[in-house]
C-alpha cells in the first residue's frame, strides 16, 4: 500500500494541528520535511518517541517549528510506520505542512483510511473500527461508554462466540453426513436445538438494544404538540434553558417548526416546537398545522401539551385522537399548574404518562427528565455490558437470526439435517460479515466511507 497523509485535527484556527503520515515511506517522508533538534535525524528516532524541531520546505526554508512523534511498525495505530507532525494550529500553516508531505511522496488519505489500514493489518476488528467513529460522535456518557466497550472488543467477542459455536456445529454435521462409514456419533437433535436457541437469544438482545442505542447515539426525535396558547413555546424555552421560541398570550404565534437540541439528563432531545394544531381559515396558519402533523408522524416522542387551567375542548380531543393513531411514545404535559386546575387528569391518563409542570415558572423539568428516561429504558442501562450495534451490524444480526429461526423450524419440522446445515451456514456467514472476518471489499469500503478524513 502507498504511504498516505492527512490532517487529523479539525481544520480551524487553534493551538495545534496534527498531520498524520502512515505507510512504508512514512519515516523517509517525515525526514524530508522535519529536522529534529534533539536528535541527529528522524531515521534514528525510536518508536514511541518525540522530537522538537523545524519544519522545512524543499529549499531548506523554515515553515514552522513543532514536534514529531514516531511510531514504528507493527506497534502503531495502523500497524505500519506512522509519523505525526504537530505544528501551530493556523489554517494556512497546517495546509502548508500537509502540502510538503504530499510533495515529498505521500498521497492524500481517503476517509477513514488510517483506521481501515488498522483493520486490514489486523490491529482492529471491523466492529472495533466502527466503534472509533462512535467514540468521536458520542453525544453523551452512555453512548461514549458503549463505544469504548465496542473498541475493547466486547461486541466482537459476543458475536465471535456465536459464530464459532455455529462453525463447530457445522463441522460436526459435515463429519456425520460426509463420513457415514466412520464411527462418528450422530448429532443429538435436542442439543443442536438448544445451541441454536442460545444463539438466537444472543442476537435478540443485540437487535433489541439497537433501538435503545439510537436514543443514546443520535438523540430522541421529539415533537412538542398542542393547540394554540397552551404553552408549547414556553415548554421549549424551559427545556433549552434560554428563550428560543416567541412566547405571547396571542394564540397562533408559532407558525413554523422551530428545531433545537437539548441534553436532558443522559439523553439528547431533538426538539421541534410546532404550530398549534387546530382548525383555521388562515392559509399561512394552515401550512404551519400541516407541517406540525408531518413532524408528529416522524417523531419518536411526542410531548402533548395541555392547559391544566382549562377543561379539554374539541381541539384537545381531536389532537389526542390523532396522536393515539400514530402508535408513538407520548408524554402528556399538563402546563400552567401555577393556575387553578380545571382539567380532568383521568381523561388524559389513557393516552400516556401525565407530567404536571409550570413552564412559566420553570417547574417540572426534573419530572419530564425522569419520565423520558423511563419511557426509553435508560434506567435499565448496564454500563458494564451494554454495547449498542449500529445499523449495519443490526442488519447482519437480523439476517443471521432469520436463518437460525429457519434452521430451528426445519429441525422441529423433521426435515433432514442437510436443510438445517444450509441455514446454519448462512447464519454463520452473516455473523462473519458483521465482525469483518469475511466481509466483502464493498462492505469494508462502505464502512470507512462514513469516517472523517484523518482518522
Amino acid at each position: 500500500m502507498s504511504t498516505v497523509c492527512a490532517i487529523s485535527t479539525p481544520l480551524s484556527q487553534g493551538g495545534i494541528s496534527v498531520i498524520r503520515i502512515s505507510g512504508e515511506q512514512a519515516i523517509n517522508i517525515a525526514a524530508a520535511v522535519f529536522a529534529p533538534l534533539s536528535c541527529p535525524s528522524v531515521e534514528q528516532m525510536a518508536g514511541y518517541s518525540c522530537a522538537y524541531g523545524k519544519i522545512k520546505d524543499a529549499s531548506g526554508k523554515t515553515v514552522d517549528d513543532g514536534v514529531l512523534t514516531v511510531f514504528r511498525a507493527p506497534k502503531s495505530y495502523t500497524g505500519e510506520d506512522v509519523c505525526e507532525i504537530s505544528c501551530h494550529g493556523g489554517i494556512y500553516v497546517t495546509k502548508k505542512v500537509l502540502r510538503l508531505c504530499l510533495e515529498s511522496g505521500a498521497k492524500l488519505a481517503d476517509r477513514g483510511e488510517f483506521t481501515k489500514r488498522a483493520f486490514l493489518n489486523g490491529k482492529l476488528s471491523l466492529t472495533q473500527a466502527e466503534a472509533v467513529m462512535d467514540t468521536i460522535s458520542a453525544q453523551g456518557e452512555y453512548a461514549l461508554n458503549s463505544a469504548n466497550l465496542a473498541r475493547e472488543g466486547r461486541l466482537f467477542k459476543s458475536i465471535k462466540a456465536v459464530s464459532d459455536m455455529l462453525v463447530g456445529l457445522l463441522g460436526e454435521l459435515a463429519a456425520w453426513v460426509d463420513y457415514p462409514e466412520e464411527d462418528i456419533p450422530e448429532v443429538e437433535q435436542s442439543a443442536l436445538g438448544k445451541s441454536l436457541e442460545s444463539a438466537v437469544s444472543t442476537l435478540d438482545r443485540i437487535i433489541r438494544d439497537y433501538d435503545r442505542g439510537l436514543v443514546f447515539k443520535s438523540g430522541i426525535d421529539t415533537c412538542i404538540a398542542g393547540k394554540p396558547n397552551v404553552g408549547k413555546s414556553a415548554l421549549m424555552n424551559m427545556l433549552l434553558g434560554f428563550e428560543r421560541s416567541i412566547v405571547t398570550d396571542i394564540a397562533g404565534t408559532t407558525r413554523d417548526v422551530i428545531q433545537e437540541s437539548v441534553q436532558l439528563g443522559s439523553v439528547t432531545l431533538k426538539l421541534s416546537d410546532t404550530a398549534g394544531i387546530h382548525e383555521t381559515g388562515d392559509t399561512v396558519e394552515q401550512l404551519g398545522v400541516e407541517l406540525a402533523k408531518k413532524r408528529l408522524d416522524s417523531a419518536m416522542l411526542i410531548l402533548a401539551v395541555f392547559d391544566s387551567s382549562q377543561k379539554l375542548d374539541e381541539a384537545d380531543k381531536a389532537l389526542l385522537e390523532y396522536i393515539s393513531k400514530l402508535g408513538k411514545k407520548v408524554l402528556v404535559i399538563l402546563n400552567k399548574t401555577d393556575l387553578e386546575t380545571a382539567v380532568d387528569r383521568t381523561e388524559l391518563e389513557s393516552f400516556g404518562r401525565v407530567v404536571e409542570i409550570s413552564a412559566k415558572n420553570g417547574e417540572g423539568l426534573d419530572r419530564i427528565q425522569a419520565a423520558v428516561e423511563e419511557l426509553f429504558g435508560v434506567c435499565d442501562y448496564d454500563a458494564d455490558s451494554d454495547v449498542f450495534a449500529n445499523e449495519r451490524q443490526k442488519e447482519c444480526a437480523l439476517t443471521a437470526r432469520t436463518h437460525l429461526k429457519a434452521a430451528l423450524e426445519s429441525l422441529q419440522g423433521g426435515q433432514t439435517l442437510d436443510a438445517v446445515t444450509v441455514m446454519i451456514d448462512y447464519a454463520a456467514q452473516s455473523l462473519m460479515e458483521l465482525t469483518g472476518e469475511k466481509a466483502t471489499e464493498a462492505v469494508v469500503n462502505n464502512v470507512f466511507a462514513k469516517f472523517c478524513v484523518g482518522k
